[in-house]
C-alpha cells in the first residue's frame, strides 16, 4: 500500500498473516477479496499503484477490461494491442496485483497457458480455480 492505493499483492501463509495488520488500508483489500470469493462478480473497487513499463501498464488496463466470466487468448490480447503473443504473458507474469488484475482470465488457444510464470503446479491449480469459481470452466 501507497498513498491508499494498492502495490500489490501477496498471497501469504497463515504464519505471515500477522504482518497485514501492521500495514495501512490492508484490511480493506482483504475486505475486498473476501467479498470477490463469495461473488465472483462483484468489483474491485481499489485504487491501484501500478509500476511497470509502459506496456505492462497498457496490457494491465486491458486486463482489467476482461469481465468476470470470459476469456481473451494471449493472441487476441497481442492482435488487440498490436503485439506478440509471448509479450503479453511475460506483462501478465510481472502482474504486481493477481487476481485485481485479472491475468488468470488470460489462456493458451491450446488450453489454460500459464500462472504467475509457472505452466503446472500449484500456481495453475489456482488459476483453475479462479477460472471455475468464475463460471468459465
Amino acid at each position: 500500500m501507497s498513498q491508499d492505493r494498492v502495490k500489490g499483492i501477496d498471497y501469504l501463509t497463515p504464519v505471515q498473516q500477522e504482518y497485514r495488520q501492521n500495514i495501512p488500508g490492508v484490511s480493506r483489500v482483504i475486505d475486498a477479496i473476501h467479498a470477490y470469493l463469495q461473488d465472483p462478480q462483484r468489483a474491485f473497487k481499489l485504487e491501484l499503484q501500478l509500476k511497470g513499463t509502459p506496456f505492462q501498464l497498457r496490457v494491465w488496463k486491458l486486463l482489467q477490461e476482461i469481465p468476470c466470466g470470459s476469456t481473451m487468448t494471449y493472441g487476441e490480447l497481442a492482435e488487440k494491442i498490436g503485439s506478440g503473443a509471448r509479450a503479453i504473458g511475460n506483462a501478465c507474469r510481472a502482474n504486481p496485483c493477481p487476481l485485481i488484475v485479472p491475468c488468470h482470465r488470460v489462456i493458451a488457444t491450446s488450453g489454460l497457458g500459464g500462472f504467475a510464470g509457472e505452466r503446472g503446479g500449484e500456481k495453475l491449480e489456482i488459476k483453475r480455480w479462479l477460472l471455475r469459481h468464475e463460471g468459465v470452466l
